[in-house]
């Protein structure tokens, strides 16, 4: 089943187990239950530590990860290949024995979890971002007895993905109630579940230098050329990575021909990690002030930093479309992510709202999946790459429909059409669909500023030549700013000017006795 490649690295993974394995299998006389059987038995031949029980499960086909004398609640139904097979190796060997590369404060949390938490997550092997909440949840029924996770192949298990209106992936399920969908770190899922950083982890801290608000692209460019100066810098942000984890296929990236989000993040992460940086992870920050001479942060948590000086890196988020329906049937035919939740409408007719870049796309990607793909744009022409346009009009498949005003995304259970207006005639049509995919451009995630701090009227934040904000001290980088293009590397290169601003401003602005602590 495995080909060469993928064993020869296996057999390495294999070596680091640490203690025997048993995995509880549950098959039938189907096709899936026979390649399920043979992933199980090849993975037993290649390691004296695994093996195999039969059993009954829950589900069939389906295997449980274990110790000899302990349920470790981990079990994978279906085949846990594709993008899941990395989580299937990890699987093994945390439950042998080898702790999980998480922070001890983490272990901590996950520890004093003190009620019974079943999980189970429907996957798609196409899914990028399903290994992550796959992996996350395993960590955590590794760490605590008193919690357990399924992972769940949709393709498996299609009648059970419909009569559940699933259609979305990674989509959640906590003691048997939907509870949450999309990519989700641990530390994410510790927070949702109440179990978050507190205050009093920022107890005590000593002001900053620097202090970058936002881990993506443009917070971890700023965080590395400011600590590689030699100050304090600190990094708080609830997700690190930031937007670029949903990206799936990164190709104008310079001197890296091809890459994804995901990747690009954990190196980003890797790199941060390599000097003297305070990251802070899953904590957003509630307001910045200006005070006599330094800048306070107040978190949501309560907590409050000080800074001499500070870099806003927020980042922006998928604009919604804002028509009725939209918030109803999110994650029940409405979608913003096609390579994750694509799968999820094979054969289908769906639209996808937004005729730039990213809904041109969206829509090349999807055509080679669903049924029939009716791209609306709301101007008369689309602002999409000449390349991407030709693409999309040789497709067989693909619909464009310019001067479309969306107007509402109907639907019962799950997605059934959507209605839009002419902007032209002013006639409203209907289209039937099972599917919608937003794709209409980014929103700044600057709400939680006062009006300190000057914005466009869509919200960006107004910056000078070296990042620089109207209030003194305050920086600002990436899609959070008033930069005329939203790109990774002009993130990276905003983010890299803002903390040498911040440098130049320390050293022309701190007092003589810490201005030479500064640039010793």
């Amino acid at each position: 089943m495995l080909d060469k490649d993928i064993k020869a690295q296996l057999e390495q993974y294999l070596q680091l187990l640490e203690g025997d394995i048993v995995l509880k299998v549950s098959a039938g006389s189907d096709d899936v239950s026979k390649e399920m059987l043979e992933l199980v038995d090849e993975l037993s031949t290649m390691s004296s530590r695994i093996n195999v029980e039969k059993t009954e499960l829950k589900r069939t086909p389906s295997f449980s990860v274990n110790r000899p004398d302990e349920e470790t609640g981990i079990t994978f139904a279906g085949v846990p290949l594709g993008h899941e097979f990395t989580s299937l190796v990890m699987a093994l060997v945390q439950v042998s024995g080898r702790p999980p590369k998480v922070e001890q404060s983490v272990i901590d949390r996950i520890k004093a979890i003190d009620e019974d938490y079943h999980f189970e997550t429907y996957v798609s092997l196409s899914c990028n971002n399903c290994p992550v909440v796959v992996q996350a949840l395993n960590i955590m029924s590794v760490v605590n007895p008193r919690i357990s996770h399924t992972m769940i192949e949709g393709g498996a298990f299609k009648d059970e993905v419909d009569s559940k209106n699933i259609m979305g992936v990674p989509t959640v399920f906590l003691n048997n109630e939907e509870w949450g969908g999309g990519r989700m770190e641990l530390e994410e899922i510790l927070s949702a579940l109440g179990s978050g950083p507190d205050s009093s982890e920022f107890e005590g801290k000593d002001p900053f230098d620097v202090l970058v608000v936002g881990g993506g692209p443009a917070g971890g460019s700023a965080a590395i050329y400011a600590a590689r100066k030699g100050i304090r810098t600190g990094l708080l942000t609830d997700r690190v990575g930031g937007q670029v984890l949903d990206t799936n296929a990164i190709e104008n990236f310079i001197s890296v021909q091809e890459t994804d989000g995901p990747k690009l993040s954990s190196n980003l992460h890797e790199h941060v990690g390599g000097y003297n940086v305070d990251v802070m992870n899953q904590v957003k920050a509630a307001n910045i002030e200006r005070k006599d001479n330094h800048i306070e942060v107040e978190l949501e948590n309560g907590a409050v930093l000080q800074s001499k000086t500070a870099i806003l890196s927020t980042g922006a988020r998928w604009r919604n479309i804002g028509v009725p329906g939209e918030q109803e049937f999110k994650n029940k035919g409405v979608a913003y992510c096609p390579h994750c939740d694509g799968p999820m409408f094979e054969g289908k007719d769906i639209a996808v709202i937004g005729g730039g870049n990213s809904g041109v796309e969206a829509a090349i990607d999807l055509a080679g999946v669903v049924k029939h793909v009716t791209v609306l744009e709301f101007s008369s022409a689309s602002k999409a790459d000449s390349v991407l346009l030709d693409r999309l009009h040789s497709l067989p498949n693909v619909t464009f429909i310019t001067n479309a005003q969306t107007t509402e995304i109907t639907g019962d259970e799950t997605v059934n059409g959507l209605t839009y207006t002419d902007r032209v005639s002013g006639e409203e049509r209907h289209l039937e669909l099972e599917g919608v995919f937003v794709q209409i451009g980014l929103v700044p995630n600057t709400e939680w500023l006062d009006d300190s701090i000057e914005r466009t009227k869509t919200g960006e934040i107004v910056v000078d030549k070296k990042g620089a904000t109207n209030v003194p001290g305050i920086f600002a980088a990436g899609d959070c700013t008033d930069s005329a293009y939203k790109q990774i590397i002009i993130s990276m290169g905003q983010g890299a000017t803002s903390a040498l601003g911040a440098f130049d401003y320390l050293i022309r602005n701190t007092a003589p006795a810490e201005s030479e602590a500064v640039t010793s």
